[in-house]
């Protein structure tokens, strides 16, 4: 794999609450010289990234139901079809992750539907391809459960299965904190659940190439991450072996 072709497994991302607009149009900036598949920013950017991003093929990506996924299912609608009218082309939910814990998956397969008809009709509307990913919270959850949550996702017709947000702080018993990001297990086990038939992202600490190596080897066709410009210049003919 070539820098080139590592470069479109990226979506580039920025999704700090503090960041501004001079940030975004950077990224943005950094997106087009290194050919990244998308810039992934809050609802709030989502139009100036379209701007700078015009007439390029890189996609807008933002996020829905971010980061904790407790929003009702309306407000994860209603967030999806602004989000979509400004310009984005692909938007990332949060599932309900305490419905999944309890193991209403039942309600989670149909939140799904709910913003993949939302996204279906834009599409017809707007004639343009626009996909939904759906965010797990993988370090929140069991094996089971991630198993049950990648399979209501499937059915919905959801485009992605993701592992994080990255924002989640999971705690052992002791209160000492615990890994909040992508894993290799947790690619595979998506990977194997969800088949060929749609996608698997991993994000959440994914910082250097090894990793993004790890986690395409693995299973994942798209890495989010804000390391991209770090990973891709540090990327060489070694890491193909993995």
């Amino acid at each position: 794999m070539t820098k080139e072709e590592l470069a479109k497994y990226i979506d580039h991302t920025l999704l700090a609450p503090d960041a501004t607009e001079n940030q975004i149009c950077l990224l943005c900036q950094e997106a087009r010289s290194y050919g990244f598949a998308s810039v992934c920013i809050n609802p709030c950017y989502v139009s100036l990234a379209k701007k700078e991003l015009q007439k390029t093929d890189i996609k807008v990506c933002t996020v829905i139901g971010f980061p904790l996924g407790a929003n009702t299912t309306k407000i994860k609608c209603l967030e999806a079809k602004n989000a979509i009218s400004n310009g984005a082309d692909e938007v990332d939910m949060v599932i309900n992750i305490g419905k999944a814990k309890q193991g209403d998956f039942s309600f989670i397969e149909s939140e799904i539907k709910a913003v993949v008809r939302v996204v279906q009709n834009e599409k017809t509307k707007r004639n343009r391809p626009i996909l939904l990913k759906v965010i797990m919270e993988t370090c929140l959850i069991d094996d089971d459960t991630l198993v049950n949550c990648c399979l209501c996702a499937k059915k919905a017709g959801a485009d992605f299965v993701k592992t994080s947000t990255g924002f989640a702080s999971p705690k052992d018993t002791n209160g000492r904190g615990l890994p909040n990001g992508a894993s290799e297990h947790h690619v595979k086990i998506m990977r194997k659940t969800v088949g060929d038939s749609i996608g698997v992202k991993a994000s959440g600490g994914i910082r250097s190439s090894k990793m993004a190596a790890l986690m395409i080897k693995s299973g994942a066709n798209r890495i989010g991450t804000s390391s991209g410009v770090n990973i891709v210049n540090n990327w060489d003919d070694s890491l193909n072996c993995y």
